[in-house]
């Protein structure tokens, strides 16, 4: 069983690859797509993380990625509901799955 440590660890690795594709995309589609999801979900839950998530996108890029890469407890927090699922294939997610089942 992995421990909180270890789930943390390996969401800051996924944070890391989506926060590497983004960037290599000069039109920055993934972000918009984060913004679009964070935007259904906070119609359909009154959830303070998405409402914390929706703050968050409405800022500049290089000040959305310190956040998704701090430490704190709150930003560990946010890591768990980000609204940037299906930037990472299944392939690369899975990639990081297994460097973490080591």
């Amino acid at each position: 069983m992995k421990t909180h440590n270890q789930i943390d660890k390996r969401s800051l690795a996924m944070v890391e690859a989506i926060i590497e594709k983004i960037e290599k995309d000069p039109q920055k589609k993934g972000l918009e797509k984060a913004r679009s999801v964070c935007s259904r979900w906070l119609e359909m839950h009154n959830n303070p993380y998405i409402k914390k998530w929706h703050e968050i996108l409405n800022g500049e890029w290089e000040d959305i990625k310190k956040i998704m890469l701090d430490q704190s407890e709150e930003a560990i927090a946010l890591r768990q509901c980000n609204p940037f699922c299906g930037i990472l294939t299944p392939k690369e997610r899975w990639n990081i799955y297994r460097e973490f089942r080591k």
